[in-house]
Formats: structure tokens, C-alpha cells, sequence
């Protein structure tokens, strides 16, 4: 973003949001962390809904951090914003609380993945579109690190990038991939790489599943960012803050960001235990939480028509389970 944009410029539609609501309305009173803060348009609503919690918005995208400051201005003293990434959470909830912000954490989303803004604007590199053709390799939430897809693309061994295609974005012609990028280097813009992505995969598959060049982007946006080691620590950090009654939800949109949602949500369940399947448990592990649905919750077709960038999404939430309901109506959980 340049110095003359509007930061406002950044808002997108928010996936799931009348659910991520619902599931947020019976927690106690406190600070709910959106860990994933983006445009706000969560944030705003979970503000308007329950005004008597305060928020903490964290972002690595300083775009983003800028747009939603000034969306979120009308709420005053209830907001503060950090911009980072969402495995320090523990250590900002600490500093607020050494800044007198005494309110115990009740709440934590998570949205994760790309934000459409940060695919519409070209000169980030998160694009493979070809009117994006002549942006640079970049691809960094936060620009202030300096590792970028320029990197990893240009410096990174065959076998590396094979391995990062593989694990990142499922792509089962990851080694032909990785091989067609180290022989055409040096690769400096999104529009040389998506069509060495795009040769390098035989004609007959690229006929289906859209651009071929998609499964690419992504697993080297998620390296490059380092989204998945990051979202176990933070899911970790965010289960250990909850109080009793608190609850976390987390929109996933890649296979392997929730496995990991589904792992930490499980070990948290079962405390960790490790006695065998169908026997009481003798290993003195005590559950964290409870899972508000089994599986995996998808968006309704109502609102993959309204916006298609939910098609891929997965909500997964839990609870603390000590709590004490605030009211004795029972929640629907969707």
C-alpha cells in the first residue's frame, strides 16, 4: 500500500460471520483475541454483539492493521491492535495486562489463510492472476522479515521445493515442478513462475481443477510465511488462555491447516491421554475442552454463493470446560 491509499481499501467479506457470532455470544465477559484480524469485519461484529467485551486484534499484514484501526476507531478503549504473528499472543496478553487491562481472555478466532485484498493487489506477489503478471516474487504477510517467495523459489534446492509443493499444496507433480523452476532461474515475478508451474504440468492435468499454478502459490505463501508451525503454537497458546466458559474458533481453508486445528483441538480434549482407546484412562490426563460439534462445520450453500472464498472453508470450535453458563438458554451449535 502506498502512502496515498486508503487503507479502508483492504476490507473483504468475512466467511462464516453470523456463525463465528453465535458461537461467540454465550462466552463470559472479557477479552476476546482475533488472532487473524484483517479488515475487522469479524471484529466488528463480535464488538457489536457483545458490548460488554473488550478486543485484541493481531495481524502480521500492516495493511491490514492500518484498514482495520480505522474501522475499529468508533470502539474506542475497547481495542487494542498488534501487529505480529499470532503465536506471541501470550506474551501481548501479558504486556496488556502489565498496561492495567485486567479482563481475562474469553474468547480467540482464528481466520486463517489469505485475505482477498492481499490477492487483489498485485505488488504483493500472492497472485498467480495475469493481470499480476509483472509483480515481484514477494508473498510476505509481514514485510518487515526478510525471507520472501523471491527466496525460496531462487534459492531453495530441487528437493526442498519438491517437498514444500508436497506439503503445503497437496501437488502431485511437485518434483517436475521443482525441477522446471531450478533450471529456469533466476525467477522474479508471479507471471515467470505460474507459467513454468504451468508447463511443467502434463496438458491432460491441467485441464481440471482451475489454474494450475493455484496449489503452487499457496504452498510457497505458507512456507514463506511459515503459517502452519506457527498456528500449532498459537492454538496451543490460545487453549491455555481461555477461562472457564471461554471459547476458540478457528476457519480453516487448507487440508493441512486443519489437521492441525483437529490434532491440538483432540489433544486438548483428552488432556493429552495415552491410555488405549475404549479403557478408563489411568494416566492422569485432564481435558481442556470440549468439541462444540464433531467434524468439521462447512459453509451453507446460501453463502458460497455470496461469497465463493468460503467453498473451501472448515470451522472447528471448542470450549473450556469448567464453565458456568451467563444464561440458561441452550446454544445451538450449527
Amino acid at each position: 500500500m502506498t502512502d496515498g491509499d486508503e487503507p479502508d481499501a483492504f476490507l473483504h467479506l468475512p466467511v462464516m460471520l453470523g456463525d463465528v457470532v453465535e458461537l461467540l455470544a454465550p462466552i463470559p465477559t472479557g477479552l476476546v483475541i482475533d488472532a487473524t484480524l484483517g479488515g475487522a469485519g469479524h471484529a466488528v461484529a463480535i464488538l457489536e454483539s457483545r458490548p460488554d467485551v473488550r478486543l485484541l486484534g493481531i495481524d502480521r499484514d500492516a495493511d491490514a492493521l492500518a484498514a482495520a484501526g480505522r474501522r475499529l476507531a468508533l470502539f474506542g478503549d475497547r481495542v487494542r491492535l498488534h501487529h505480529g504473528r499470532f503465536d506471541e499472543m501470550t506474551d501481548v496478553v501479558r504486556s496488556l495486562h502489565d498496561d492495567g487491562m485486567t479482563e481475562g481472555v474469553t474468547g480467540v478466532l482464528f481466520d486463517l489463510g489469505v485475505s482477498s485484498p492481499q490477492l487483489d493487489r498485485g505488488e504483493r506477489g500472492f497472485s498467480y492472476r495475469a493481470d499480476h503478471a509483472d509483480a515481484p516474487l514477494d508473498m510476505r504477510m509481514d514485510r518487515r522479515q526478510e525471507r520472501s517467495a523471491h527466496n525460496v523459489v531462487n534459492e531453495y534446492s530441487a528437493a526442498d521445493l519438491a517437498d514444500v509443493l508436497d506439503r503445503y499444496g497437496d501437488e502431485r507433480f511437485a518434483r517436475r515442478i521443482a525441477t522446471a523452476i531450478v533450471a529456469q532461474r533466476p525467477i522474479n515475478t508471479t507471471g515467470e513462475l505460474a507459467d513454468i508451474v504451468r508447463d511443467a504440468i502434463p496438458a491432460p492435468a491441467r485441464r481440471t481443477g482451475g489454474n494450475p499454478a493455484k496449489r503452487t502459490f499457496q504452498a510457497l505463501r505458507i512456507e514463506v510465511n511459515d503459517e502452519l508451525e506457527a498456528l500449532t503454537g498459537a492454538l496451543d497458546q490460545a487453549i491455555d488462555l481461555l477461562l472457564p466458559g471461554g471459547r476458540c474458533v478457528v476457519l480453516s481453508y487448507h487440508s493441512g491447516e486443519d489437521r492441525i486445528v483437529k490434532d491440538r483441538f483432540r489433544r486438548a480434549e483428552t488432556g493429552g491421554c495415552v491410555c488405549p482407546p475404549g479403557l478408563d484412562c489411568v494416566c492422569g490426563a485432564e481435558p481442556k475442552v470440549r468439541l462444540l460439534k464433531r467434524g468439521a462445520q462447512k459453509a451453507t450453500a446460501a453463502e458460497i454463493e455470496a461469497n465463493p472464498r468460503a467453498a473451501s472453508v472448515r470451522r472447528r470450535a471448542v470450549e473450556s470446560v469448567t464453565f458456568r453458563p451467563r444464561t440458561t438458554e441452550a446454544v445451538e451449535v450449527a
